[in-house]
């Protein structure tokens, strides 16, 4: 079985062909650069994500957050669920950690709020 990617890794942007025997991978055709076949290899096995959204805060405002690492991207909405039912306290810095260890990575402020 094939299966065709475009690598996000940097802006290159190629077009990545994986030839797959079930679950594992044989080959990694397409990329310009090493980094290209390991982002197929991991997409193919165990694709992670990093999560961008928003918080509420105690002054019922909005304060955009992320994870500080990628996590599975079948727990992205569990991820979600934990960002939606947290309240961050205000005042809130760019970088401070809100949430810790939600699937193997914090969730941090990238927004200054009440500072």
């Amino acid at each position: 079985m094939y299966k065709e990617l475009t690598c996000i890794v940097c802006p290159m942007g190629c077009t990545l062909s994986i030839e797959l025997d079930g679950k594992d991978i044989v080959s990694v055709t397409g990329n310009t650069c090493p980094r290209g076949k390991v982002y197929a290899e991991n997409e193919c096995t165990n694709p992670k994500r990093t999560v961008t959204s928003t918080m509420r805060c105690t002054d019922g405002t909005l304060v955009s957050v992320k994870t500080d690492d990628v996590i599975p991207k079948d727990k992205i909405f569990d991820c979600m669920k934990i960002i939606n039912s947290s309240v961050a306290q205000i005042p809130v810095s760019i970088g401070d950690v809100l949430i810790e260890n939600v699937f193997g990575a914090n969730v941090v402020a990238t927004q200054n709020k009440g500072v």
